[in-house]
C-alpha cells in the first residue's frame, strides 16, 4: 500500500506566527487549518508537522517542555476537529548560533535541510513523490524539494523575511510547485 503524506510547517501555517517566544500560549490556529488536516487524513494522507524550534537552542525552553507543549498542541487541534489527527511531530531543536552549547551544531534536521522529512519517510515507508510539504518560508520549500515531494508556498508574510542561515549548498535555484495566498487553497491542490 502506498502511503502518502502532507507535511506541515507549524508556525505561520497551522497556527498564527507570533514570533519565537509567542508561538506557545495562547494557541491561535490559522482559519481552516484543523479542518484541512482532518480532510487530508480522511482521504488517506498521513499528517506530519516538521518544525524548526530554536527555543531549545536559545535556552527559552528545554526539550521536555517542548514535547509537553506538542502534546497540548495536538490536543488543541483535536478539540477543533476530532478527525484532525497528526501522526507525528518532528522538530529540530538546533541552531548554529545556539546559546545552549549542546544544540549549537550544523545538523541535518534544521530546515532548509530535509532531515525531518526523510526521517518520516524512512520511519513510515512513505511515497515521497506523492506527498506534499506546506510552508510559509523558502526553507520549507527547499526542504520539501530536496526530499522529493511536491511543495506549496503559503504567502503569509513570513515569506518576505530573510532566509534561514544554513551551510546547505544548492546546485540550482529552487521554486515551489504551488504558491497560495490562503490555506484554504490547499483543498484544490491536494484533493
Amino acid at each position: 500500500m502506498t502511503r502518502r503524506a502532507v507535511f506541515f510547517d507549524k508556525d505561520g501555517v497551522i497556527n498564527i506566527d507570533k514570533g519565537i517566544s509567542g508561538n506557545f500560549e495562547p494557541l491561535d490556529f490559522i482559519v481552516g487549518a484543523c479542518d484541512l488536516i482532518a480532510l487530508f487524513k480522511k482521504i488517506g494522507f498521513m499528517i506530519f508537522v516538521v518544525t524548526n524550534q530554536p527555543v531549545v537552542a536559545r535556552g527559552l525552553m528545554n526539550e521536555d517542555e517542548l514535547k509537553s507543549y506538542f502534546e497540548k498542541f495536538s490536543e488543541c487541534i483535536l478539540k477543533n476537529n476530532s478527525e484532525a489527527i497528526i501522526d507525528k511531530i518532528y522538530y529540530c531543536p538546533h541552531h548554529p548560533d545556539a546559546n545552549v552549547e549542546e544544540y549549537r551544531i550544523a545538523c541535518e534536521c534544521r530546515k532548509p535541510k530535509s532531515g525531518m522529512i526523510m526521517r518520516a519517510v524512512e520511519e513510515f515507508k512513505l511515497d515521497i513523490k506523492s506527498s506534499f510539504m506546506i510552508g510559509d518560508r523558502m526553507s520549507d520549500v527547499i526542504a520539501g524539494c530536496i526530499a522529493g515531494c511536491k511543495t506549496v508556498h503559503l504567502l503569509s508574510g513570513r515569506h518576505l523575511e530573510k532566509a534561514i542561515v544554513t551551510d546547505l549548498k544548492l546546485d540550482a535555484e529552487i521554486a515551489p510547485d504551488y504558491i497560495i495566498n490562503e490555506l484554504s487553497e490547499l483543498r484544490s491542490i491536494i484533493v
